[in-house]
């Protein structure tokens, strides 16, 4: 019993937390000021979005992870764009000692779990400052996402 609690000791230990993050680009459009603020809104506004999750490793120990949002608020009745964001927002996380089949998970799900309050507040705060009411993305489940995908790969193979 000694021996395996020597074996345990000897392993070393995994190392996982984000060090930096950073915006990468931002763009922040109001396609048609001044009249979005002038002319009342008839109805509830149409919301495109879109989220990717990219990821790559910078060296050894550490991977960037980065959340693509492209966000295109409308008006329903004549698709006049209200405004445009789009931001790529990323995280230096260290990932030392991760065994190979987590290290999927952990950049899939951890590490943008992480990050999305973040970039959730830069986009409301960008959007509150381009003069409209704050855009509150809803939270999203990571871990789904990637079991969906990893589910979608495995029934494609």
């Amino acid at each position: 019993m000694a021996e395996n609690t020597e074996n345990q000791e000897s392993a070393p230990r995994p190392e996982f937390r984000m060090q930096k993050m950073f915006i990468k680009d931002l763009s922040f459009e109001n396609p048609n000021a001044p009249e979005v603020y002038i002319t009342p809104a008839k109805s509830e506004p149409k919301v495109e979005l879109n989220l990717n999750l990219n990821h790559k490793s910078v060296d050894g120990d550490h991977y960037e992870v980065t959340l693509q949002v492209y966000a295109k608020v409308s008006t329903k009745d004549d698709d006049k764009a209200l405004f445009i964001l789009e931001i790529e927002h990323s995280g230096i996380f260290l990932v030392k000692n991760i065994p190979e089949e987590h290290l999927e998970m952990v950049l899939g799900v951890d590490c943008p779990t992480l990050l999305f309050p973040f970039t959730r507040q830069i986009v409301s705060q960008v959007t509150v400052d381009g003069g409209f009411s704050p855009f509150l993305m809803e939270p999203v489940n990571f871990m789904a996402l990637f079991q969906n995908a990893k589910a979608k790969k495995e029934a494609g193979n």
